[in-house]
């Protein structure tokens, strides 16, 4: 099954076709990821689900060009991610990719400012001042900027890493669980940034999850289940999400 958003003016912000990932080989091989054809739109917040082992980490991870593929192909923009190098691969990630993780992977002798400006540090680059106000604003933390991370919840720290994906202006922005080590309250806060940024930043996130409530905060939802796209749901809510994951589970 094709799952590709069409109704979008722009071109897809990421692309897969074909795509395969085989880990080890002969009787040992797991195909984690099988002929997996998507797209994932511009300036919209997509989640990818499904059961335990179903792949959709392997697919993230293939996306962002953390993994190899064994087959198939990764577009992010007009960037085709098979066969590049390590270097070429390492600059892309730089200069259009940014992540947030489960972990936070926050700097603890960096203030909560400087962890933000970290990526423009290391690529030699100047801050747009009236975007790093505007991100710091849209995920609340302005009287939190001189803190360090010890001295911020885990919400607050969520949100920082949240922030320093988004200074870079990246295309894309890929979030691995990123409420998992948070309780409810902090997840639905770090959660409604993510759509702010989408909805007042255009950003494009693409977001792991095996959280229902988590998922319903994004635009579309894909479901895989053995290392295939099988669906997706439009407009989600927790229970219609939760619904269609005990199917694929049953």
């Amino acid at each position: 099954m094709t799952l590709t958003d069409t109704g979008a003016a722009a071109p897809p912000a990421v692309v897969a076709e074909r795509l395969t990932k085989i880990y080890g080989r002969g009787d040992a091989a797991v195909h984690a990821l099988r002929g997996v054809d998507v797209g994932f739109a511009t300036g919209a917040f997509t989640a990818i689900m499904g059961p335990s082992g179903s792949g959709k980490s392997t697919l993230m991870h293939c996306l962002a060009g953390l993994d190899t593929v064994s087959g198939g192909t990764v577009r992010v923009g007009d960037v085709e991610l098979t066969g590049l190098t390590d270097r070429q691969l390492t600059m892309l990630r730089r200069e259009r990719i940014g992540f947030v993780f489960q972990a936070f992977n926050l700097l603890p002798t960096l203030t909560a400012e400087q962890n933000i400006r970290l990526p423009l540090e290391i690529a030699g680059r100047q801050a747009d001042q009236v975007l790093f106000d505007r991100v710091v604003r849209t995920v609340g933390l302005a009287d939190r900027l001189r803190h360090r991370p010890a001295e911020l919840s885990g919400g607050q720290q969520q949100r920082v890493a949240v922030a320093r994906a988004l200074i870079n202006k990246p295309q894309v922005i890929f979030a691995d669980e990123p409420t998992g080590n948070l309780d409810s309250r902090s997840g639905a806060e770090v959660l409604s940034f993510l759509r702010t940024s989408v909805r007042e930043l255009g950003q494009t996130i693409v977001m792991v999850t095996h959280d229902p409530v988590a998922a319903s905060y994004a635009d579309r939802v894909v479901f895989l289940r053995d290392g295939s796209l099988v669906t997706e749901l439009d407009r989600p809510t927790p229970q219609s999400v939760l619904d269609l994951l005990l199917k694929l589970e049953g």
